[in-house]
């Protein structure tokens, strides 16, 4: 039985849900976000996606595993969730079902899942270890946990801008008073040993924003989302004005425009197989 301190601490999202947010998170894809473990999908399969958000990465799953292999995404927000199950209306995916829920405490059926997917959650939690354990008890025999994590303290970029490592502080401070840890990349194998999980793979991967059309999407996305999701009210909360707020949002513009901007976001990744497996 998990305790309700571990239960709560899904809630506990520094990014928040607002549309800026979600529109971002929506440009995921099982290509992009998941290509680690893409070799490892068969049709048939019945995948598990944890914190799915606006769902984009569970759709594409469920095309891999085909009608016949149902998916399942979580998120403990029901706007994430709403926005998922419209997403889902309009590609016609009716084996993929979304559900508002908690990790800790599913309705689902133990040991039922061939892979169980988790893409930027761990970071996000208090309780990561205990979040594989409750992550593995929903692998089937023969099945998978594929985890892969951002890691912001090697996030770089150039031009070097004050206002974008500001932004890095803030961000970074506000998700571990949440009980978080940003820089989650580098410990996913440590957090899946102290899990008892047999880790078969451990390796990372990037997004890279370097052209001009992906420099001006990022920029002005993060512009977005420091103006118009929880991160304005967290930098706030650390003694921000408003016009020191916007200036961050203003150098993300204007990084975004640069002829030479260059964005570098590493992830970890492992996959991992729980003991009974």
């Amino acid at each position: 039985m998990t305790s309700q301190t571990q239960s709560s601490q899904t809630s506990h999202y520094a990014h928040g849900h607002q549309p800026s947010v979600l529109a971002s998170h929506a440009t995921r894809t099982a290509q992009n976000s998941c290509a680690y473990f893409l070799d490892r999908i068969e049709p048939g399969q019945r995948v598990l996606d944890l914190g799915c958000g606006p769902g984009s990465i569970t759709l594409d799953l469920a095309t891999l595993v085909g009608p016949e292999g149902p998916v399942v995404g979580v998120d403990f927000s029901e706007e994430a969730i709403a926005t998922a199950q419209q997403a889902a209306s309009e590609r016609g995916a009716q084996s993929t079902r979304f559900m508002v829920g908690d990790l800790f405490a599913l309705d689902l059926e133990p040991r039922s899942f061939d892979i169980v997917h988790a893409h930027q959650v761990l970071q996000h939690l208090a309780h990561p270890v205990a979040a594989l354990k409750a992550m593995a008890d929903f692998v089937k025999p023969g099945g998978i946990i594929a985890v892969r994590d951002a890691d912001y303290g090697a996030m770089a970029w150039y031009p070097l801008m004050e206002g974008i490592e500001h932004w890095r502080t803030i961000y970074s401070a506000s998700a571990r008073a949440l009980g978080g840890e940003p820089y989650a990349g580098r410990r996913l194998r440590a957090w899946a040993r102290a899990a008892g999980l047999d880790v078969e793979v451990t390796q990372s991967s990037t997004w890279t924003y370097a052209t001009p059309e992906a420099t001006s999407w990022w920029g002005n996305s993060q512009a977005d989302r420091v103006l118009a999701s929880s991160f304005a009210d967290r930098a706030a909360g650390q003694g921000l004005t408003p016009e020191q707020i916007r200036s961050i949002a203003d150098q993300w513009r204007q990084w975004g425009r640069h002829p030479d901007a260059w964005f570098f976001l590493p992830h970890g990744e492992i996959i991992a197989t729980p003991t009974h497996a």
